[in-house]
């Protein structure tokens, strides 16, 4: 992989600098490692994402296996993945890090942070390899689990001169080892454009502060991202001209929002998994997708539904789990089952939630999302978490934690606290069946993200 070489202005920026892409061309300081990664399945297991991207963009080609895991992981958890993707050489950047008993031959140190090497005359080194890339999915109710691709089934169609944002300048709020900030690396380097990578020591305020200052045109991040860009008071540093929300269900009251925010801007809502690639975008302005997407055959992905979930097939499709343990990744057929729910009305289809989060009351299913879709209809909600609790009489009832937004912050907090619920209490009523209404409402001032950016929902 290499950037693209005609554009001589365009750069990767983490929190603490820049690199020109021009200057990828060449070589950088883990040039000298080569001949040890050669052939090896290297695991990236660094705090810094502009490092991580650098090793990403230097070995692809060279090692046999590049392990993409996201920063975070416990030692134990990074040794799990290791024996998993059978790495057998490690690169990271924190020194003092012990990782144990492992089986990684090749230990490599990237501290100072990997840069490019600008006195170097070294030759880059020869690409022999078809390196796979080895992603974990995002764990959000279970463990997460490796995903075996190619640079080609990530990349796609992203060097076609009319893909979505050539030349632009993007930024996300994923984090580049996970499949959604990838893609927008890939979108970045291929389509010769730059890209301003967040951190997550970073206030909200100060990453739109970088983003603000760099130019940058299209931004990406999950529903819960945007909603604290819109809960911290900053959103008006930026003025994107492309939006984009994916990984978790993009509701209509959030993308009225980001409409009303942005109103030059493109707001799309886009669904992708790190199993089945990037699928299908929908900027309409509405939430879910049109029942024309369904059946919609062509050359390069088909989507049905079946039993009330989505199932893909797709070029871009990865191989397999290298997971312990994990079933099969395709069907017979060649279809991925995403386990993400789509409920069909007047037209539309609407996602509904993960069948792995699904919370049985009484006997009776329904879907965390589903319900959260109808709490943040309430002009005072920010954001919305759904969950189970224990009844020694139904298995689990539905309770709900809710952030209001800044409008309520004019009202005094007890008066606020009791309309607020009611109000929550008799939409639902009117718009969900009695099983799914919460028995109970807590306001709560904030909810916890998991690393992956998604809202932290317990364990399935």
């Amino acid at each position: 992989m290499r950037a693209d070489g005609r554009l001589r202005n365009r750069f990767l920026q983490g929190v603490a600098g820049n690199v020109a892409l021009a200057d990828l061309e060449g070589t950088s300081s883990l040039s000298e490692n080569h001949e040890r990664l050669r052939g090896r399945s290297a695991l990236i297991a660094t705090h810094d994402q502009l490092t991580a991207a650098l090793a990403l963009i230097e070995l692809d080609g060279i090692a046999s296996r590049l392990v993409l895991c996201p920063p975070g992981r416990s030692m134990a958890e990074i040794r799990s993945i290791a024996f998993d993707a059978e790495a057998d050489a490690l690169i990271f950047d924190e020194a003092g890090q012990n990782f144990g008993a492992t089986s990684l031959g090749t230990v490599i140190e990237c501290n100072p942070k990997l840069r490019p090497n600008h006195a170097s005359n070294q030759a880059p080194s020869q690409r022999r390899h078809s390196t796979e890339w080895i992603l974990l999915t995002s764990g959000t109710t279970g463990p997460p689990k490796l995903v075996a691709h190619s640079l080609a089934s990530l990349a796609g169609d992203l060097q076609d001169p009319n893909a979505l944002g050539r030349d632009a300048t993007w930024s996300t709020f994923f984090d580049i080892r996970r499949h959604g900030g990838l893609q927008v690396l890939l979108r970045a380097l291929l389509g010769g454009g730059s890209l301003v990578m967040s951190d997550p020591e970073e206030s909200i305020r100060g990453f739109l502060k970088r983003v603000s200052a760099s130019g940058v045109t299209h931004i990406t991040g999950t529903p819960s991202h945007w909603r604290r860009v819109l809960m911290s008071g900053s959103a008006q540093q930026i003025s994107p001209s492309y939006v984009c929300l994916s990984g978790e269900i993009a509701d209509q009251a959030l993308l009225d929002n980001l409409r009303e925010t942005y109103p030059a801007a493109v707001i799309a809502h886009a669904f992708a998994s790190t199993e089945s690639g990037p699928v299908f975008e929908v900027n309409d302005g509405l939430a879910g997708f049109p029942e024309s997407v369904v059946n919609q055959q062509s050359a390069d992905i088909e989507i049905i539904v079946e039993s009330g979930s989505l199932l893909i097939c797709s070029p871009q499709t990865a191989s397999r789990y290298l997971s312990h343990g994990a079933e099969p990744l395709r069907r017979e057929d060649g279809f991925v089952d995403t386990q993400d729910m789509v409920e069909l009305r007047d037209g539309r289809y609407y996602f509904i939630g993960r069948r792995s989060g699904t919370i049985n009351v009484g006997g009776l299913k329904c879907h965390p999302e589903e319900i959260e879709s109808i709490i943040n209809r309430h002009p005072m909600v920010q954001m919305s978490l759904v969950k189970a609790r224990k009844s020694p009489m139904l298995g689990s009832i539905v309770v709900a934690d809710v952030v209001l937004s800044a409008d309520a912050d004019s009202i005094p907090f007890d008066v606020v606290r009791e309309i607020v619920s009611n109000e929550i209490m008799e939409n639902c009523r009117r718009s969900l069946s009695a099983h799914k209404v919460p028995a109970t409402i807590r306001i709560v001032t904030s909810l916890d993200l998991a690393p992956s950016g998604k809202l932290q929902r317990p364990n399935a």
